[in-house]
């Protein structure tokens, strides 16, 4: 799409979702389903939910700039001309301009999804083929029932290549954001014990990843994790369409050789079918390295370059909350902070610790992890916790802060050296962590969304 080029005109948005529009013709250049963050010339689409409905907000939205409201009844305090397209139900229309958006796309199309890494590979393949035509991705992790169309319907109509990442912690949920995103490839990262609570196993996860592949076009591509104990399950779900694999295992199509970490990037040393390949990641960690093999073929089944690809991932960085590092200055001198807030299941809690342990702290300081609390594991939960005490020695973390009630199973079993301060919440726990920090420390936050630890970067980001 060029500069100047709309996202969508009045006429082109009416078309698509069969509405009845109001006011004069304009033209958008976003779409936007949150009052608060609408920005001039978006398209704002009210949707009614449970606890808000965005009819109510829609001369907010308008006075911010919006080019146009989508609505399926008149809001109050609107003037009688303004611009509005009027549908039977906002959600559906949502749904159908996705669709549209979609369907007049003329480039490839890429869905990814996982248990964990999912938004750093979509990342990586931002990255990576944006050095190669014109990209759209999905944007944080607008990844569920609603964030995946609003991606959707943000797609220029120019688009080479599209990203989305898809999201899901029930059965169910990835067959219709699939079916509507209609990828060329679909990657699954792996398959872990997450959202145990709403599964009986693993096995269940895995059925529930793939149905990523329901979307898949004709002749589409699975990427799917080689080492993983459900790649059968997954290659067997994918049908009729082609299967690439990545991981450590002898037969995987892009198979991990080697990785060489150290605290700002990780060296990649791989084979992809019979080509060695060897590149660095901006980033640290062995995740990285695995995730950046399923990133090379998805670039490849998109008929983009691999070559390129590769290079272009020295430039790579942490998306927030996932791995960022920042300085932290002291009275006397600094801290490194590895900010892991943004979530957390016990697969991506040993990557980060295993990360942490790479880690170079000045003499005589220590590495240090403080968590949080894992969420939705079900009644395995107190298990998968103090199971990380083994993690913890085998990585030589120098000392350990918990937060919330599952994480008092860790710090129960740790040994008592190793013990930090634990606190029912993190608002507790932070300023104890504060105290006890000391200059050429190096400090990993991680915990599930909902044990909020991006309250301790916080804490811990303030001047002191």
């Amino acid at each position: 799409m060029s500069e100047h080029s709309p996202l969508w005109t009045s006429a082109e948005a009416a078309a698509a979702v069969g509405g009845t529009p109001s006011g004069l013709a304009w033209e958008a250049s976003g779409v936007s389903i949150d009052s608060r963050t609408v920005q001039p010339g978006d398209l704002f689409i009210a949707l009614a939910g449970p606890n808000h409905d965005g009819h109510d907000h829609v001369a907010a939205a308008l006075a911010q700039g919006a080019a146009c409201a989508l609505v399926h009844r008149l809001p109050a305090g609107v003037a009688s001309d303004a611009p509005l397209l009027l549908v039977k139900d906002t959600v559906e229309a949502l749904y159908v301009l996705a669709a549209a958006a979609r369907a007049r796309c003329p480039g490839t199309i890429a869905a990814i999804t996982g248990s964990v890494g999912k938004t750093g590979t979509k990342e990586m393949l931002r990255l990576a083929l944006s050095q190669q035509g014109a990209t759209h991705a999905s944007t944080g992790n607008l990844n569920n029932h609603l964030g995946a169309p609003l991606s959707l319907a943000r797609m220029p109509s120019d688009t080479r290549f599209g990203i989305f990442e898809l999201g899901m912690n029930h059965a169910g949920e990835l067959t219709p954001l699939s079916r509507l995103v209609r990828p060329h490839v679909a990657a699954i990262t792996t398959v872990e014990a997450v959202h145990m609570e709403f599964f009986g196993s693993t096995e269940a996860i895995a059925e529930a990843k793939a149905e990523i592949l329901d979307g898949l076009e004709d002749g589409g591509i699975a990427v799917l994790p080689r080492d993983n104990r459900h790649f059968q399950l997954l290659a067997d779900a994918a049908g009729g369409h082609g299967v690439r694999s990545f991981g450590s295992h002898i037969e995987a199509t892009a198979r991990l050789l080697d990785c060489g970490i150290d605290p700002a990037s990780t060296a990649v040393f791989a084979l992809v079918r019979d080509r060695a390949l060897s590149y660095r990641i901006g980033i640290s960690g062995r995740q990285w390295a695995m995730n950046s093999l399923a990133v090379l073929l998805v670039v490849d089944a998109l008929g983009a370059d691999m070559d390129a690809a590769a290079k272009s991932l020295s430039a790579m960085t942490a998306p927030k909350g996932r791995g960022e590092r920042r300085k932290i200055a002291l009275a006397d001198g600094s801290v490194e902070l590895i900010d892991e807030s943004y979530n957390a299941s016990p697969v991506s809690m040993r990557a980060a610790i295993a990360t942490l342990a790479s880690a170079k702290p000045a003499k005589g300081a220590r590495r240090i992890a403080v968590l949080g609390d894992m969420l939705e594991l079900g009644e395995t939960g107190p298990a998968l916790h103090a199971g990380l005490a083994e993690t913890i020695d085998t990585w030589t973390i120098d000392l350990v802060f918990t937060a919330g009630p599952l994480m008092r199973h860790l710090h129960d079993a740790l040994p008592d050296f190793r013990r930090g301060t634990h606190a029912e919440t993190s608002d507790a726990l932070a300023p104890l962590v504060r105290q006890a920090i000391r200059p050429g420390d190096v400090v990993m936050v991680k915990g599930s969304a909902g044990s909020r630890m991006g309250r301790v970067v916080q804490a811990l980001a303030e001047e002191k």
